[in-house]
Formats: C-alpha cells, structure tokens, sequence
C-alpha cells in the first residue's frame, strides 16, 4: 500500500508526520506563484506514481513553502520545486527543480 500524503497544512503537521513514520519521507516543496505550480503539479503524477511503486518503504509529502515555512527553513529550501529525503529527521539528499521518474529513482535509490 503506497503512502502519500498531500500537503501538510502546517509546520507542526509535518513534524508529527515524520515522528509517525518508520522508513524515509520523500518532502517536495511546491510553490504556489504561477512557473513553480507548473512545475509542481507535474512532479505530483510523477511522485503518485513512485509512491505506488516504492509502497511502504516511503511516505511522500507535498509541502508547500509559504505554509510551512519552519520546513523549508530547516531544510534550507530556497526554491520550488525541491525535493529532500528525510531520515531519521534529517535531510540524506536535496535535489533542486523538477525531476522526472528515472531522475527520482536515481535521487531515492541508494538511501533506500
């Protein structure tokens, strides 16, 4: 069963998220101005799709940066879309702009 959880409404969601999940949490930061919410909707087909694929071996979160900005700070997010995996409560790998299947697979891979 895959697990994917759109948009934490706020930063204390996100936190409770990730203390409520065992394996590696997949965050993409989405922006709502007009070129990153392009961009962001077509890294959500990809990611529901990846999520099918990895199953319970990771939880994804769409996050957006102004509603969660103690995340993109803490991760040091400065533009959208941007994906992290998230171990343990820490950042093991940030990637910066849109990514395709293949280039998510690459991205998730080796921590996984």
């Amino acid at each position: 069963m895959a697990r994917l959880v759109h948009q934490p409404l706020e930063d204390q969601e996100f936190d409770f998220i990730l203390g409520m999940t065992d394996g590696p949490v997949l965050a993409y930061f989405c922006g709502t101005w007009p070129k990153a919410l392009t961009a962001c909707r077509a890294m959500d087909a990809v990611v529901a799709e990846l999520a099918q694929e990895y199953g319970t071996r990771l939880t994804a979160v769409r996050t957006d940066i102004t509603r969660c900005p103690g995340q993109t700070k803490r991760f040091e997010v400065t533009g959208a879309p941007t994906a992290v995996l998230v171990k343990d409560g820490a950042a093991v790998a940030t990637h910066a702009g849109p990514m395709t299947a293949a280039e998510f697979r690459a991205f998730l891979d080796p921590h996984l």
